[in-house]
């Protein structure tokens, strides 16, 4: 069998964000990577990286090609990295959670979050979206999901290994962190594949506590690393070559379950 070998360097953004303010958020983000920058592939941040976790949408949402993906695509370029977060999105006076993944070259693609947190009262707040995102770059590929997603393992399948990373961006309050360090390690278990989680610390204006716990998973669940309740940003290493010679080894996907999902608008 021939191996892809490419190695894949990704970077945690894990940090404290302003509360609604984001210049300030923008301003912020941009200090740290480049006071931590070195050479990587993949850069993280959190959700909803602009804002915080607000339902505040009227005030705050931007339409696409703004100020936000502005700053993704001078971003990207200048670290020669795929940069991936959420922020608020109008669209056809439309709310959407929206995850960008913005490659160096100036393009893009999106991912609106499937799965909306109602008892934050996201689900009257926003609209959902209705399709995976998996993303071809640099020798891997990755789907990237938001958040609560976490929570729903059909969602995430990697049905006939279509990804090689599953990767979530999220706001997730350090009251229900078990359920965080359990899943992401259940998630890369149950699907053959690294799974990074990055999440945001400190205090929102809503009084919910994060406490980060940012990670780095391999594909038999062993933790890399965990970014603890640190103010930091880590870049770690993802081995192609041992991925692949696993699933040679242990195809535990050949005996999958074959199912479809109904991609329908949810409200």
């Amino acid at each position: 069998m021939n191996f892809k070998t490419e190695n894949l360097r990704v970077t945690l953004v894990q940090t404290d964000l302003h509360w609604e303010l984001p210049e300030a958020n923008r301003s912020m983000l941009e200090e740290k990577i480049w006071q931590h920058y070195t050479e990587t592939d993949v850069i993280v941040l959190p959700e909803m990286f602009t804002t915080g976790f607000t339902m505040n949408v009227k005030q705050l949402a931007e339409p696409m090609n703004l100020t936000t993906l502005k700053w993704l695509r001078q971003t990207s370029s200048q670290t020669n990295a795929l940069i991936i977060g959420s922020y608020i999105v109008k669209e056809d006076n439309q709310y959407f959670n929206r995850l960008i993944a913005m490659h160096p070259e100036g393009h893009y693609q999106y991912y609106d979050k499937r799965h909306l947190f109602r008892m934050a009262n996201e689900n009257n707040t926003f609209s959902s979206g209705n399709e995976r995102l998996i993303i071809n770059y640099r020798g891997w590929n990755i789907c990237p999901l938001i958040c609560y997603d976490l929570r729903f393992p059909a969602w995430s399948r990697n049905s006939n290994i279509q990804y090689d990373l599953l990767l979530f961006s999220a706001n997730w309050p350090e009251t229900r962190i078990n359920a965080w360090k359990i899943l992401t390690q259940a998630r890369a278990i149950e699907n053959s594949c690294y799974v990074i989680g990055v999440n945001r610390i400190g205090l929102d204006n809503n009084q919910t506590s994060y406490s980060g716990n940012s990670c780095a998973i391999d594909f038999k669940g062993n933790v890399i690393c965990d970014l603890e309740d640190k103010s930091i940003l880590v870049t770690t290493t993802l081995e192609k070559l041992a991925l692949e010679k696993y699933r040679e080894s242990f195809p535990v996907h050949l005996d999958a379950d074959n199912f479809t999902i109904n991609k329908g608008e949810r409200s």
